[in-house]
């Protein structure tokens, strides 16, 4: 069950038989998208590193595995654009240019790298927190945006929108690039966004 305020949220214990170690968030893209393209159930996973297990507050020691940890229940999100379908864990990018042009983030978690994009997204509400660089702000103000967003500063802005959804469609004008979790996917004028909540147990 996805969180819900003044409620516990996972439990603490051993991690579970089979659990798997992934480097990062990139390695767990490809795990998960490997299991869902084919149907298989997916595995308990623990991050070593990444932007999934800094917004869920990990530490990435590998000795966690060896005593009780949090073990969660974490959202999962599905992209689907005409016949293409994947899966994100942590973030997708879909842009034509940082500096330039509409920008959407469509944020499972706080962090994108260094920044904290979407401060109020959580991986485990079952929700997506969708932020929308609108077209017209100036290259100065996005510059000064990247200045303040390493510490989530960057919101409230006219320029930025910030709305969270289960289930979105995005579209562009013309194409944009599509990044999943920091690994390039497609490009594409229209997306459709759906969290699949607490599709993924994660260790921590």
């Amino acid at each position: 069950m996805s969180l819900r305020k003044g409620e516990g949220w996972g439990v603490v214990a051993r991690p579970p038989d089979g659990v798997i170690r992934v480097a990062d968030d990139r390695a767990l893209h490809v795990l998960v998208n490997e299991h869902r393209s084919v149907g298989t159930a997916l595995p308990a996973v623990a991050p070593i590193t990444g932007d999934l297990l800094r917004s869920l507050g990990g530490s990435g020691e590998a000795s966690r595995l060896d005593a009780d940890m949090a073990i969660l229940p974490v959202d999962i999100v599905r992209v689907e654009v005409d016949d293409d379908r994947a899966w994100f864990v942590s973030h997708l990018v879909a842009r034509r240019s940082w500096w330039r042009g509409r920008l959407v983030a469509a944020m499972n978690g706080q962090y994108l790298g260094s920044w904290d994009v979407a401060p109020r997204a959580h991986p485990g509400d079952g929700r997506l927190d969708l932020v929308t660089v609108e077209a017209g702000m100036s290259a100065r103000d996005r510059w000064r945006a990247s200045r303040r967003i390493t510490h989530g500063l960057h919101l409230p802005h006219p320029a930025i929108d910030v709305r969270q959804f289960r289930s979105t469609e995005v579209t562009f004008r013309a194409e944009a690039r599509i990044r999943l979790d920091g690994v390039a996917w497609r490009r594409a004028s229209h997306a459709t966004l759906t969290v699949e909540p607490d599709a993924l147990t994660v260790c921590v």
